[in-house]
């Protein structure tokens, strides 16, 4: 059985090397390919750990870390997060931005994922957010990597009520996988409104 438990502030840090570790095996897979070291995640989730109103939200096997999704207010998230916002006057302090969201391969399918946005949404709410959202890399459908049983995540994240910003753009980088260097990758942003409740 699945447990999932919510960590905010910092009781994030006491598991940060294992969310780092399980970023860097799910993120290797397509559509990241990401060749990730753990000196750059602890650095990575370290900002979240101190970041206002974050959390995250823990998939756990036991006490072995299956799963984990993070958040925090947009307005602790970096420059390159925020720009895309400011350039198209949308207010920084109502948007709560969704960080990664990893899953290992065989508790997929199960719900998890869903509970991993319910969590997230819901601290939103709590701290007065009223726009969620999270960006996720472009690849070409061509790419030599891309395996054929991929399935693109759109349609989960329509269903969750998220929509695709292609006005919403920026740019990171990271070592791919089969690249001998750090590279740019296009990201696009998905958004959504939180009804009030």
């Amino acid at each position: 059985m699945v447990e999932i438990r919510l960590v905010s502030g910092s009781g994030m840090s006491a598991w940060l090397d294992d969310a780092a570790r399980l970023r860097i095996e799910v993120f290797r897979e397509f559509p990241y390919l990401y060749d990730g070291s753990l000196d750059y995640e602890a650095r990575y989730l370290a900002q979240f750990a101190q970041a206002r109103d974050s959390t995250m939200v823990l998939a756990l096997d036991g006490e072995s870390v299956v799963g984990c999704a993070t958040a925090m207010a947009m307005v602790g998230a970096d420059a390159e997060f925020r720009r895309p916002f400011e350039q198209v006057g949308i207010a920084i302090d109502e948007v709560f931005y969704f960080g990664e969201s990893v899953l290992k391969p065989a508790y997929r399918g199960q719900g998890i994922g869903h509970q991993f946005f319910d969590q997230r949404e819901s601290q939103a709410r709590r701290s007065g957010a009223s726009v969620c959202t999270f960006c996720a890399v472009q690849r070409a459908s061509n790419h030599p990597l891309r395996p054929t049983t991929y399935r693109p995540l759109d349609g989960f994240w329509h269903k969750r009520g998220y929509q695709r910003r292609n006005d919403l753009s920026t740019h990171f980088s990271w070592k791919d996988i089969d690249q001998p260097s750090e590279t740019a990758k296009p990201m696009i942003f998905w958004l959504r409104e939180l009804p009030n409740k």
